[in-house]
């Protein structure tokens, strides 16, 4: 389940300006976030598994956890942990970060520029008729999202007052800029020009037309001088396409809102939110690895939260930010071969199906990660050898 296009390619190549990333260097640097509700659990289940790997000499972590002080509360960045984050990207490695309501994911985005989001949706099809469509209305889906994260409606200005004429008044007001507009088009134009060279704009012609008009124009000058063919599609029917006829799109790029509701949309491709992970990314180089569901805070402690995102969102960061290719190549065939395997957790398990909690299916992603990662090394090593 190899989610790049290219072997030694990576998609944050086409974000993240003059840096060289590292090339199967067998080193991380990861500073960890527990996170709220089920997120440590599910954060512990994917450092068991970089834990199989690093057993078996695959990689060599510096995980970093921040410190209970700086811990996420009450939904927010404070300064403890947002200083612990830069400490983390100054020294050039990445965040594992579990769920976290409220503002926080914003504050982040915000405070280290994280502009742009990855949300690779390639169903595995392992998984099997277990999630909510046919497996064969699946066949051939790779769709790539590219959702613009520092901007638009989430970072607006909002107010509220007692209005005139009776009750409250709450206000929102939120802008792009065409630089803001020409840096994720930029980034989804290359994305698109390395995969199948099709790119689908999302907007809201009527509702929202100024940001439409500049999306529009900035993304049809770029995609034309790329090659890369691009369709404009209101967000309303880009819902419905993606999953009516999710084979027929490669690369989306949509506005902070549109993104976010896309991202939630096409989970279902995948079996469930539970499935659905991301990297957000900064010019600069600074990354955070997330899943794309909330904290579930009634799931917390109760050993019924699925690891399976929060897991691949590991092996996202050890191609994307350590260059560790075969690692995330074992991580990502741990998970297809434990579900082939049958083993689920609870929401996502099939009839006749063996269901297991959080830390046991953790476990057993491990154990499958760390024999992949044995076997893996023995046959490099036979090959060098002859």
């Amino acid at each position: 389940m190899r989610y790049t296009d290219t072997p030694g390619s990576r998609w944050s190549d086409c974000i993240v300006a003059g840096r060289g990333r590292p090339r199967d260097s067998s080193a991380a640097g990861i500073g960890v976030v527990d996170g709220e509700g089920c997120g440590p659990e599910i954060v512990r289940a994917a450092l068991a598994v970089l834990e199989a790997l690093a057993a078996e000499g695959a990689v060599r972590a510096a995980v970093r956890r921040a410190p209970v002080d700086a811990a996420a509360a009450g939904g927010t960045l404070g300064e403890g942990l947002a200083a612990f984050c830069a400490d983390v990207f100054a020294e050039g490695g990445a965040l594992l970060c579990g769920p976290v309501g409220g503002r926080f994911v914003y504050e982040l985005r915000a405070r280290f520029d994280l502009f742009c989001k990855l949300v690779p949706l390639r169903p595995i099809p392992a998984l099997g008729a277990a999630g909510p469509l046919r497996p064969e209305h699946l066949a051939g889906v790779d769709v790539l999202l590219v959702r613009e994260n520092a901007a638009g409606v989430y970072q607006g200005h909002w107010s509220e007052r007692r209005d005139p004429a009776g009750g409250r008044r709450a206000e929102h007001a939120f802008s792009y800029t065409e630089r803001e507009v020409r840096r994720i088009v930029d980034a989804a134009v290359c994305l698109a020009r390395r995969r199948r060279g099709r790119l689908a704009v999302v907007l809201k012609d009527g509702g929202v037309p100024s940001i439409s008009g500049l999306w529009r124009d900035v993304a049809a000058a770029a995609a034309g001088a790329a090659g890369v063919t691009a369709a404009f599609v209101n967000i309303d029917l880009a819902a419905y396409r993606l999953v009516q006829e999710p084979a027929t799109l490669d690369v989306i790029v949509a506005p902070n809102l549109f993104g976010d509701v896309l991202a939630d949309v096409g989970a279902v491709l995948l079996g469930g939110r539970a499935h659905s992970f991301s990297g957000n990314f900064a010019a600069g180089g600074a990354a955070v690895y997330q899943t794309n569901h909330g904290a579930a805070a009634d799931l917390a402690g109760t050993d019924r939260a699925n690891p399976v995102g929060q897991i691949l969102s590991l092996a996202m960061l050890l191609r994307e930010s350590a260059g560790l290719d075969a690692a995330a190549d074992w991580v990502e065939r741990a998970v297809a071969d434990t579900w082939a395997a049958g083993w689920r957790t609870a929401e996502a398990a099939a009839a006749g199906g063996r269901v297991v909690g959080t830390r046991e299916m953790g476990l057993r992603i491990a154990d499958a990660a760390a024999r992949l990662a044995r076997e893996g090394q023995s046959g490099a090593a036979g090959a060098a050898a002859d």
